[in-house]
């Protein structure tokens, strides 16, 4: 899904203070997250401009504009408000006024705030990548469980919501029933429910509950980021599973971003909420560095040397 952005929306979000433009000069969209503080674009440089990031100037810039002359800044400022969505200047710099009068002619909204250039930076993007970045949708229950975003997944009508009220009960939080939002935010995949399934779970026989009136307040999590992924698939009689838990791991791949895969055979009479559990918390054992498969078979290989050598 991607969320259209355009500059009254951060300047709603943040509360610059506004130079230049009317209501409808806040109209330009924003389409990159990221940012440009403009260097060699004062000294002419414009070959690798990208008009369609917002325009950040701070003292540096500042300080240069003041040694240029009038001619180079009509030129450079007749640039840089071509396609760009907006000017942002720091710490309450004033606007030179050659480019504030090319600005009001343009109808090009420029705009200042007190913070540091780098505090605006960062937190535009932030903003920015929140807003704009695409996400997907998957079927499956996001609970938080010791911490850990863990993104459960099985086929319709394997009981995920019945494991996700069993793991409400046990005290973990629930995050998203029967749909999840994934997007990539910074280097991190996270995971939100929609609006419209908010708060509420779905249990067959029952019907819909409400999670928050059922368990508490803080029994739910508007969003979190996914640290695992549990795929619970059909019992087979024949099939091979897991003994030691030594194998290859299984990695699920989301924008670019690898994430640790377990697969959990389901059958009547294992308690798949206490197996999450144990999932989650060996994985927490593991990413600290205690690799219990790699312990017992430690411990195998000396019992035989020591049978050996008797």
């Amino acid at each position: 899904m991607d969320q259209r952005v355009t500059v009254k929306d951060l300047y709603d979000y943040f509360g610059y203070r506004q130079i230049t433009g009317n209501e409808d000069s806040l109209n330009r969209e924003i389409t990159v997250p990221d940012v440009n503080r403009p260097g060699l674009e004062l000294v002419g440089y414009f070959s690798h401009f990208d008009k369609r990031r917002v325009i950040i100037m701070g003292d540096k810039e500042i300080s240069f504009i003041a040694t240029m002359s009038d001619e180079h800044q009509w030129q450079i400022f007749e640039h840089l408000t071509d396609d760009s969505p907006m000017i942002l200047i720091s710490r309450d710099h004033m606007c030179p006024g050659i480019l504030k009068e090319i600005a009001i002619r343009k109808n090009f909204p420029i705009f200042t705030s007190y913070a540091p250039t780098t505090s605006l930076a960062i937190e535009i993007v932030s903003y920015l990548e929140e807003k704009i970045t695409k996400s997907v949708s998957v079927h499956g229950e996001l609970m938080s469980i010791y911490g850990i975003g863990v993104l459960i997944r099985a086929a319709s009508g394997q009981g995920k919501s019945e494991i996700a009220l069993e793991l409400l009960k046990r005290g973990h939080i629930l995050i998203a029933d029967d749909r999840v939002d994934i997007a990539r935010i910074h280097n991190r995949v996270m995971g939100q429910c929609p609006e419209l399934l908010k708060d509420v779970l779905e249990i067959r026989g029952i019907g819909i509950i409400n999670v928050v009136q059922m368990f508490g307040i803080a029994s739910t999590a508007e969003k979190s980021q996914i640290d695992l992924v549990i795929d619970m698939i059909p019992w087979e009689e024949r099939e091979e599973y897991k003994r030691l838990g030594n194998e290859e791991n299984q990695l699920e791949n989301f924008f670019g971003i690898d994430i640790k895969r377990i697969t959990l055979p389901v059958r009547p009479g294992r308690s798949m909420a206490a197996i999450i559990e144990s999932a989650v918390m060996n994985h927490i054992l593991l990413q600290r560095g205690i690799d219990s498969p790699k312990d017992f078979e430690d411990r195998v290989y000396n019992y035989l040397l020591k049978q050996n050598q008797e």
